[in-house]
């Protein structure tokens, strides 16, 4: 397994879902992981759960989209484990919507979090990375970047998310930082479970529907994700950079 010893890493958005079993994932290869979501008290059964595993966690809560709880918890981080390599940008909202229907307010939230929390949690990490010589920054876009119905606020920060990745590779090279970015398909999560319920569909139907369009023939699980996420967070990507990986059973390539 990739050895992430003596690193230090923090997701956002960790409390549940791909987050959290990307901080599962880090913390079993030997890093000590930052679990950030919005309140402190929702990170409680993944730093658990790392915990009683054997491994390095600490909660932590922030609005990614507010600069100053933004910097707060990199400045717990570092003092808790003297340190930062890594940074997962996963937190996220979705307010799904046509076009004619979305409100100001739903273009302006999921924007928020998903852009200028990339941008702030990225901003406040680099100062510790540049001063190391060294770090890996993934940010998590997804699919939805090449289009999806319903999904213009979701598309748009997710596609802004991808130019951010290569402009700040670029920045950060010279300093022996790689920013790299995953874009999920459909991955089978409370988030994606809860969409079709609000939808008024069964989720194994939902489930079994998208299955059907794929070539792999089978939906996404938070490990897949997980997996990518390791791999660009180890030495062993160390000469990849700027690039977006779609790990989405090859609905990207149809």
């Amino acid at each position: 397994m990739t050895n992430l010893d003596g690193r230090v890493a923090l997701v956002t958005g960790a409390a549940r879902g791909i987050g959290a079993e990307i901080a599962r994932t880090y913390a079993r290869a030997g890093a000590r992981v930052g679990v950030l979501d919005l309140k402190e008290d929702l990170t409680g059964e993944t730093v658990a759960g790392i915990r009683d595993a054997g491994g390095q966690a600490v909660g932590l809560g922030a609005d990614v989209a507010d600069a100053e709880q933004v910097d707060r918890a990199v400045r717990r981080l570092t003092e808790e484990f003297g340190g930062l390599d890594i940074v997962v940008n996963n937190a996220g909202v979705t307010r799904d919507n046509l076009l004619f229907k979305m409100t100001e307010d739903d273009w302006d939230t999921v924007v928020a979090v998903h852009m200028r929390g990339v941008f702030l949690v990225t901003r406040a990490a680099q100062r510790i990375m540049v001063e190391r010589r060294y770090g890996r920054v993934i940010n998590i876009s997804s699919t939805s970047a090449l289009g999806n119905r319903g999904q213009a606020n979701y598309s748009a920060a997710k596609a802004g998310i991808q130019g951010f990745t290569r402009t700040t590779a670029i920045e950060l090279g010279p300093f022996g930082i790689t920013v790299n970015a995953i874009g999920p398909g459909y991955v089978d999560t409370e988030m994606t479970r809860a969409t079709a319920e609000r939808l008024g569909v069964a989720v194994d139907q939902r489930l079994a529907e998208v299955a059907a369009t794929l070539p792999m023939r089978r939906v996404g699980k938070p490990a897949d994700i997980a997996n990518a996420a390791l791999f660009l967070a180890s030495e062993d990507s160390g000469f990849v950079t700027g690039q977006v990986l779609y790990v989405d059973g090859g609905r990207s390539v149809r």
